[in-house]
């Protein structure tokens, strides 16, 4: 009887594990498009980390999460008030993210906001060092990214690859030059024009009418 109690526990530890691994299996996102999905955006500093209890799984196992305390700089996309916590996964096992909590250094953090609104992160989330982004990037938080929201950026990760709709652009990044911070990612939006399709736009600054009406990229 214990033996088989064990091995239901084992099963049910291998399941949960699975289903962590599974929750964490996502592709690379463009900058634009990872704005785009989340619920919040903030370039923020963590000036604190503690592991916590948020409550208790449905066979009544201790859930426990990372807690970090940060310091909001900006915010891009979000609720009203600044966020003053950002919850992970206690380990990258279980997704959870790694962060500096000297307080030294800067991120850009995009998460989603769960029942409770409370901003919680994981290894699919796009996080980066606030230094690490380009200009243009950072110019584009806000509205020129929301400009592309309309729009989809689609990951070309082996040739042949397409669209398949107008609404869409491909990113190449990844077959032309390797890695998914190439030129695309640093310098390019996906925006919609005039006549419905979607195109890639280069600059800080917001498409110009000229680029808007051009029917062909």
């Amino acid at each position: 009887m214990k033996m088989s109690v064990a091995v239901a526990a084992l099963l049910l530890f291998l399941s949960g594990s699975a289903e962590f691994t599974e929750a964490c299996s996502c592709s690379p996102e463009h900058p634009q498009q990872a704005y785009c999905n989340a619920d919040v955006v903030i370039r923020a500093k963590v000036v604190g980390r503690k592991e916590v209890v948020t409550g208790n799984d449905a066979y009544g196992y201790p859930i426990k999460m990372i807690q970090y305390d940060v310091k909001q700089m900006k915010m891009y996309k979000g609720p009203d008030g600044a966020i003053e916590t950002v919850f992970t996964g206690p380990s990258s096992a279980l997704c959870g993210v790694t962060l500096e909590s000297d307080g030294r250094k800067e991120y850009l953090i995009t998460g989603k906001m769960d029942s409770n609104d409370t901003l919680r992160v994981n290894l699919c989330d796009y996080i980066e060092s606030w230094e690490s982004l380009s200009l243009t990037q950072k110019k584009s938080l806000g509205e020129r990214y929301q400009m592309g929201c309309d729009c989809k950026v689609v990951q070309c990760s082996s040739i042949p690859c397409s669209i398949s709709d107008p609404s869409e652009c491909l990113w190449t990044d990844w077959v032309v030059e390797g890695t998914v911070q190439g030129t695309q990612a640093q310098l390019y939006t996906c925006v919609k024009r005039t006549d419905g399709s979607c195109a890639w736009y280069r600059g800080s600054t917001p498409p110009k009418k000229d680029f808007m009406d051009i029917e062909e990229p």
